[in-house]
């Protein structure tokens, strides 16, 4: 089942098979680039987050990391607007 191996030739009923692999490489590879350029330009830019981690907006950010058995008593009340 499949190509044999050491052929420099393939029939052409794998035509259509070897377009879909070609292409499924094609699109890995345009992602593996746009990845990489995100990274770069992430590491370039030097911009100030969107979202900086100082917006403590919910219970889980209140306490320590790893947190304590038996943290709370009860819940605790958030009286906050998001």
């Amino acid at each position: 089942a499949g190509m044999p191996r050491r052929y420099s030739d393939f029939p052409d009923s794998y035509l259509a098979w070897n377009i879909v692999s070609s292409l499924g490489s094609t699109i890995s590879l345009f992602g593996i680039v746009f990845f990489l350029f995100i990274i770069w330009e992430s590491m370039i830019s030097q911009r100030t987050p969107s979202f900086p981690m100082q917006l403590s907006s919910s219970i889980e950010w209140y306490h320590t990391l790893p947190p304590a058995e038996h943290t709370y008593a009860e819940l605790p009340l958030l009286s906050s607007n998001f």
